[in-house]
């Protein structure tokens, strides 16, 4: 596909990188963003090369949401579809096998927050700041609301979906929202490296560990023991268990398969 949204690379170490493209729009979501998003992580999921994907932003935003110059206009049904295509990136990346890392600069409001709390891990600056911000122009983020619930829990779900407030790198961290922050000027080095580093596990161990992590989610509490332990299983028998048992035995560094 010709990418004119979003910019597709493949860099050092079997990381792809993803950066969403309309610096002038501070990377609002437009249907054509939306569709080259989906199609980029599609593409670097059947990559063989490629390990782990970083999505960041052009310019001074990670994402300002959705571009509302598309919302006029539209039927009912016609504004379902146009949301759906707005947050398939966002169902996408749980679907993938491979983990997804969010780079987060400046601000990420309404659908940008909503592909951050779905991306698999996140890597902030200090002086980021974030917030389910719809609700101030009459709208509201019920779509990406479902992924930032799964970060912070019903209340603070609630909060964030009403009040429409941006929050701070502090208490996005103290929420469970992002799992590393960074000094502002350090954020393309050290999310690479960050990547890098999941990059260098073994491939299938990885990709079976969110899989399984994102089908469980939801099962009763038995029952997802019961598929864990499947999944554990079916790790046991590929050849990198077998390799990673051997090299730490044998104090060297694994040769993992490419997957």
């Amino acid at each position: 596909m010709n990418y004119e949204k979003v910019i597709v690379e493949k860099i050092e170490s079997h990381i792809g990188e993803i950066t969403l493209n309309r610096p002038d729009h501070l990377n609002t979501f437009s249907s054509q963003m939306a569709i080259e998003l989906v199609a980029a992580l599609d593409d670097l999921e059947t990559d063989t090369d490629v390990r782990v994907i970083l999505i960041k932003g052009a310019g001074k935003a990670f994402c300002a949401g959705i571009d509302v110059n598309e919302l006029a206009g539209k039927s009912p049904l016609e504004y379902r579809a146009w949301i759906e295509r707005m947050e398939r990136p966002l169902v996408t990346i749980s679907k993938m096998d491979k983990p997804v890392i969010a780079q987060l600069h400046g601000i990420a409001a309404a659908n940008g927050m909503g592909l951050v709390a779905a991306a698999d891990l996140v890597i902030a600056d200090e002086n980021a700041r974030m917030g389910l911000t719809a609700i101030n122009v009459g709208l509201n983020c019920v779509g990406p609301v479902i992924p930032v619930a799964r970060c912070v829990g019903r209340k603070k779900a609630l909060e964030l979906l009403l009040y429409g407030n941006l929050i701070r790198t502090p208490e996005a961290l103290s929420l469970g929202l992002i799992n590393k922050v960074v000094p502002k000027g350090e954020l393309d080095v050290e999310a690479r490296a960050w990547a890098k580093e999941l990059a260098q596990k073994s491939p299938v161990a990885v990709q079976i560990a969110k899989t399984a992590f994102y089908k469980s989610e939801d099962m009763a509490y038995e029952k997802q023991f019961a598929y864990m332990n499947e999944a554990f299983a079916r790790l046991c028998t590929t050849d990198d268990a077998k390799e990673g048992v051997a090299a730490f035995f044998e104090k060297r560094k694994p040769v993992w398969q490419e997957k």
